[in-house]
């Protein structure tokens, strides 16, 4: 069975056995998008240096916070129409404001605002996040209620209308908030010869769109032959990284499929990284394809990450040897870390490395790998 083929296999046992309690969660697309292609054919004896290189890295986050924003303004004519909290409540949400903030993004002033007329706190705006809406206040303070049920009760009653937060997805360094995934896609590719004669046809496609499943946002295409003269040799190399990592997320904020059932209320927090390489090291004689393509940005979080590269090596057809001439590496590994439910800590890690080199004269060598992380395959 082929390398690839066993890792797909075995993350979707994976999945059959834990249902949706783990596998990557992709981020969206961003509002403006860009598609871009480069076509590169060169067919030349001598020197030859070629170098292409993509960093792409994309956030996004599907929380929002939903609550009461007071109507007007003018507090100096305020005749009952706000809501006045004690100071025990305010200091409360206060704390549950900061609390969000550090959660979910953005500050804690988008979660909550008041006036202070006279020493008298009036509520100006409450904006509580959808994953604890149906959580219970502290019944000292609020009585038994929920903050849905306290946020319908203020809009029923008082001057204030529907607020609703988004919170967008920001590239940031710090840990990644409820609801926030973020990938990473890194490719180079390299080839340099100080002589001989080198026929090369390269094709990059990429697009920076939602993809489904098949499709992916990058995808790359190579074949060269090579042959040397008066001992020139051609040396290069290709990687291809794709790292998705997310925090926790609410089941029913990442599946579009209404007869999708989750085994959990939670999408748990995930770090996943996948890399593909292959090396040519003083290759005198050689043709060389390879493909890549990998798959980062998708509208909902049932569409897997995926990241699938292949290389061949075979003679030159006219070098009458029947065979390639150089050394040939590759490197294909990854390095998984899943949790379950809203904890922060690893419930299943996964790390494997393939790695072959191959010297002197190449009848045949083909690697394939192919990688698949999600919730359905």
């Amino acid at each position: 069975m082929k390398f690839g083929y066993a890792i797909v296999l075995a993350l979707v046992a994976l999945v059959a056995v834990t249902g949706f309690a783990s596998a990557d969660r992709l981020p969206q697309q961003v509002p403006e998008n860009q598609i871009f292609t480069i076509d590169t054919l060169i067919d030349v004896t001598g020197a030859v240096s070629q170098e292409s290189e993509m960093q792409w890295t994309i956030d996004s986050q599907n929380s929002v916070a939903e609550g009461v924003i007071f109507d007007n303004n003018n507090f100096d004519a305020l005749a009952g129409n706000a809501v006045v909290l004690t100071p025990a409540q305010l200091n409360y949400l206060q704390t549950k404001a900061t609390e969000w903030a550090n959660l979910y993004g953005n500050a804690a002033s988008d979660y909550l605002s008041y006036k202070n007329i006279g020493g008298v706190f009036y509520l100006t705006k409450l904006n509580v996040p959808v994953d604890v809406n149906t959580n219970y206040m502290d019944p000292e303070l609020f009585g038994s209620t929920t903050y849905a049920n306290y946020l319908a009760y203020i809009e029923a009653n008082f001057n204030y209308a529907d607020s609703t937060v988004k919170i967008p997805g920001a590239i940031h360094d710090s840990k990644l908030y409820a609801g926030e995934e973020i990938a990473i896609l890194t490719w180079t590719d390299t080839l340099r010869s100080n002589g001989g004669k080198l026929a090369l046809n390269e094709n990059i496609d990429f697009d920076s769109r939602n993809k489904g499943k098949g499709l992916n946002n990058l995808e790359v295409e190579k074949v060269l032959t090579y042959a040397s003269t008066e001992g020139a040799h051609l040396v290069g190399a290709e990687e291809w990284t794709l790292d998705v990592a997310g925090n926790w997320e609410k089941t029913a904020d990442s599946i579009r499929c209404v007869f999708a059932a989750a085994s959990t209320e939670y999408f748990p927090a995930f770090c996943n990284v996948v890399k593909a390489k292959s090396e040519l090291v003083n290759i005198n004689s050689a043709q060389v394809s390879t493909k890549g393509a990998a798959r980062a940005v998708a509208a909902t979080g049932d569409i897997p990450a995926a990241l699938n590269y292949q290389i061949a090596v075979t003679p030159d057809s006219n070098s009458g040897s029947g065979f390639a001439d150089g050394t040939v590496k590759t490197l294909f590994g990854g390095s998984i870390m899943e949790a379950r439910g809203k904890n922060q800590v690893p419930s299943a890690t996964n790390n494997w490395k393939d790695t072959a080199s191959v010297t002197g004269g190449i009848k045949n060598f083909q690697k394939t790998f192919n990688y698949e992380s999600g919730f359905t395959f």
